[in-house]
């Protein structure tokens, strides 16, 4: 078996994932055969991994995941995220076991469902470490969440079962981070106390020997050994962001040629679909949060995916944004809509089987000659595809339920497999696709720029996502004792 270490976190959001992502590429450049490991994760952003034995079907991991693989410079595997939480609804949640839907819990069932699930955990766990020189595991949320303790997965419960030790990490720029990090020491049980071999502070600004204090105050209170300062890390802001959390700060900034407004639903998924066009120099992507309009002076309109595509639309029209994408249109605004956001663009989508819940059908925006109708079965897999319009590759994704019809489908976005995908207004400025990552293909986004009126492409954007892990890992390297951290994996 690997060594391994362990990354958590004082809180959510505190940069575990980037950190890991760092950490992993590090590893690499040292020569390593290094694997990304979270035992539990929630997101509505998810990827398709590799199903070993199952070359006809891909399955779900969250996207996180799916870059820390890249930063080892490996393929992603379900088994690298066993456990995937997608929220359905402020109680409940789709469960995703090894790439695979298990079944829905609600929060208060989930929790006695999870000593089911270290079964899985743990046979994941043997798997990714097989012919791995080191695991860098990332935990979920915190461990001082010692209500949740006695049948914790994805945390303490993980790190005693598997004997993983724990580097914890601490956010400065959310404040209290003394606090935050001697509270943990203080609440945690002894047998979760020795796993933590140290800790280290994240998001730093400024100059870092104003906090010498702050560190040997926490080293009274604890005891633990700090493996140094992160600072704030520029480099993150270019690479695909996993939580929801985060969305409020997916800006582009500053004022450019194009402005694409994206509506933030309720359940959005896989919003890092924007990110390609985040990174064009004449592209500024806004979100766009509920309850206010979206802006008039957009070009292009994104619906992106949802987790719950009638919830959504229900709560798409009492936002008003209904009226507002129909003002759009007719000043002759482009609109995409990608998965559940395509499903949005219809006439009609109907749930008989109540897959989403107990509204079985919503009238959709009706900018789509198109009606879906839910079915049980998901498709979930990587596509090599071509653009239709452009007569250009793609290559991306799908996750998704439902069955798409209409006359507007003889005009497909996409050829996807030799199988039409998706459906273009009559006038060409209405597209919905089911494939995630088209706007990730190079030559599709410069064309379909162009044809706004904006100039794009000539940037890699793969390659872009390469240098920004190369600039985390040597952020890290100068900033971490890499060496004791790697050095403590057992």
């Amino acid at each position: 078996m690997a060594k391994a270490i362990m990354l958590q976190g004082t809180g959510s959001d505190v940069g575990k994932t980037v950190l890991v992502a760092g950490l992993c590429r590090a590893a690499k450049k040292r020569g390593l055969k290094v694997r990304p490991f979270k035992p539990q994760n929630m997101s509505n952003n998810a990827a398709v991994a590799d199903i070993p034995g199952d070359s006809s079907h891909g399955g779900e991991i969250g996207r996180a995941q799916w870059l820390q693989a890249i930063a080892c410079g490996i393929a992603p595997s379900v088994h690298m995220n066993p456990v995937l939480l997608k929220p359905q609804t402020d109680v409940g949640a789709q469960v995703i076991v090894q790439g695979k839907v298990f079944g829905e819990a609600r929060a208060r069932d989930y929790q006695a469902l999870k000593g089911r699930l270290m079964d899985a955990v743990l046979d994941s766990w043997g798997k990714v470490g097989e012919d791995a020189d080191l695991v860098i595991v990332e935990g979920a949320g915190s461990p001082a969440e010692i209500n949740l303790r006695s049948r914790d997965i994805a945390n303490m419960g993980f790190a005693t079962r598997a004997n993983v030790p724990v580097v914890l990490v601490g956010d400065i720029d959310r404040g209290g981070v003394i606090a935050s990090v001697a509270g943990t020491h203080l609440i945690l049980p002894e047998e979760d106390r020795r796993m933590i071999v140290g800790y280290l502070i994240n998001k730093f600004r400024g100059d870092v020997s104003l906090f010498d204090d702050g560190l040997k105050a926490i080293e009274t209170f604890t005891g633990w050994r700090c493996f140094g300062v992160v600072p704030w890390l520029k480099a993150a802001a270019r690479l695909p962001s996993e939580d929801s959390v985060v969305l409020e700060r997916l800006v582009s900034g500053g004022k450019r040629a194009l402005k694409v407004a994206v509506p933030m639903l309720g359940r959005i998924a896989n919003f890092d679909d924007l990110d390609p066009l985040k990174a064009e120099p004449q592209v500024e992507v806004v979100f766009v949060p509920p309850g206010k309009p979206l802006p008039a002076d957009a070009g292009l309109v994104v619906i992106p995916g949802s987790k719950s595509t009638i919830g959504d639309l229900l709560k798409f029209r009492e936002n008003g944004w209904d009226r507002d994408i129909a003002v759009h249109r007719k000043r002759g605004g482009h609109v995409v809509g990608i998965c559940g956001g395509f499903q949005m663009l219809g006439r009609m989508v109907r749930d008989p089987d109540g897959i989403e819940g107990s509204i079985t059908e919503a009238e959709g925006l009706g900018l789509l000659d198109i009606e879906t109708v839910m079915e049980p079965e998901k498709t979930v897999r990587n596509v090599r595809a071509r653009s239709v319009p452009f007569d250009l590759p793609l290559e991306g994704y799908e996750i998704h339920l439902g069955r798409t019809t209409g006359p507007d489908t003889m005009r497909p976005s996409a050829i996807i497999n030799g199988v039409e995908d998706g459906a273009v207004s009559t006038d060409g400025k209405v597209l919905g696709t089911y494939m995630h990552g088209l706007f990730g293909a190079d030559g599709f986004r410069g064309k379909f720029l162009e044809s706004l009126g904006v100039k794009g492409g000539g940037i890699d954007y793969r390659a872009e996502v390469e240098r920004a892990l190369d600039d985390v890992a040597a952020e890290l390297e100068a900033h971490l004792d890499c060496d004791a951290i790697f050095g403590l994996a057992r």
